[in-house]
């Protein structure tokens, strides 16, 4: 059953406003103490974190890259499909559709992803197998399901990176040459499994999302802690480092995470703070960035090497790098270039980024994948239907005027 838009009760939405309040006010404040927390604090606090959810976790006996379909599976994603379906609808006019999810472009910007050579032989498949550069679109973006004014957003940042010139078939056929890697600033996803997903999707559409982490008999505490300690005031986008969060085939019987990392430790003055910063702060410090001088991430991968430990169906366990640490593949190198023109801010319209665009090499892994196989697909033909900016498969050739 899908519940009305905004259903919550008075109450429900006073303490979800009143936390949310507070949680501006400490946006604004991190900066000048968060830093210094961070280094003493998390990792201590995500390793208890982490104990606690592991110890409560039973041992599935599956085999390295092996998945298991959840009870109900395939009802629950459409229920989940559904109901951000009503979410965008009750939110936006034709024409004004903006994504589910990682809604806000803060840019979408040209790039070359260059695989190295000698890389480790068990790490040489699919996109990684040879030495190569391929072309890239990247689009930076903040939370959803809404686009708040930057100061004002629960501090998430994701990146979406679109090869372009991938050989070979595709699992999804809307696009022919394309290999999309997605990824978020949280080594953790915010839900476990798409049981729990299905929960935050109901309390977004009762709009009072901040409760899916507190109702009594399902709270979500732990995960709560761990999006806590990397959601934060975020300077810049190309600050940040993002891992997949969710696993991914690296060839046969082999599955990976992987985490995109910048090389430059610079931290972005916040201009304004602790007053306001301007609306697209983080638009404009990328853009002041990328102005004058090209920046680039390591991107790394991380190989499943116990089963239980590195899960592939609980998005809420990070892996131990201590079992298998990250190891650099590839470059994604970001020219000196201008991107926040209108017409390159509304290509991103007509970009759909889908961890299903890939090579059989990459396949996806994981409840949390399987859903995005037909949620993605669906959210992004309504959004590009209701606004007439149909979908273009890109070659990395186009111009803006």
């Amino acid at each position: 059953m899908i519940v009305a838009p905004g259903s919550a009760s008075r109450a429900e939405k006073f303490v979800h406003e009143s936390v949310a309040a507070v949680q501006r006010v400490e946006r604004r404040l991190e900066p000048f103490f968060r830093p210094a927390v961070t280094a003493i604090f998390r990792e201590p606090s995500a390793a208890l974190v982490q104990r606690a959810i592991n110890q409560r976790r039973p041992d599935l006996g599956l085999a390295l890259a092996e998945e298991r379909e959840l009870p109900n599976e395939s009802e629950t994603i459409d229920r989940m499909i559904a109901t951000i379906a009503a979410y965008m609808r009750s939110k936006y006019k034709p024409g004004e559709y903006q994504r589910g999810g990682n809604t806000k472009t803060h840019a979408i910007v040209r790039a070359e992803f260059v695989v190295h050579d000698r890389i480790p032989k068990h790490l040489r498949h699919g996109v990684f197998a040879e030495p190569n550069t391929y072309r890239a679109w990247v689009r930076f973006s903040g939370p959803g399901p809404d686009s708040p004014k930057d100061i004002d957003d629960v501090g998430f940042a994701s990146i979406a990176i679109k090869l372009m010139g991938v050989p070979g078939p595709k699992l999804m056929d809307d696009e022919k040459e394309t290999q999309d890697f997605t990824a978020v600033c949280t080594p953790t996803f915010v839900t476990p499994d798409v049981d729990a997903n299905i929960q935050l999707q109901t309390e977004i559409l009762k709009y009072t999302p901040g409760l899916y982490f507190f109702r009594p008999k399902s709270h979500h505490f732990m995960d709560l802690i761990m999006q806590s300690w990397w959601n934060q005031t975020q300077s810049n986008p190309l600050d940040v480092r993002y891992w997949s969060c969710v696993p991914y085939l690296l060839g046969e019987g082999q599955a990976m995470m992987y985490s995109v990392k910048p090389k430059r430790r610079i931290r972005t003055k916040i201009p304004n703070i602790p007053r306001r910063p301007p609306d697209n702060y983080l638009r404009e410090a990328t853009a002041n960035t990328l102005a004058t001088t090209g920046v680039e991430f390591d991107f790394m991968l991380q190989v499943q090497v116990d089963a239980h430990q590195m899960p592939i169906e609980n998005a809420a366990v990070r892996w131990p790098e201590k079992l298998s640490p990250f190891v650099p593949v590839a470059t994604l190198r970001i020219p000196q270039q201008t991107f926040d023109t209108p017409a390159q801010m509304a290509f991103a319209h007509n970009l759909s980024y889908n961890p299903w665009h890939c090579i059989p090499e990459h396949r996806p892994l994981g409840n949390q994948s399987r859903a995005r196989l037909k949620m993605y697909y669906e959210l992004s033909k309504l959004r590009q239907t209701e606004n007439a900016t149909p979908h273009i498969e890109p070659t990395g050739d186009e111009t803006f005027d």
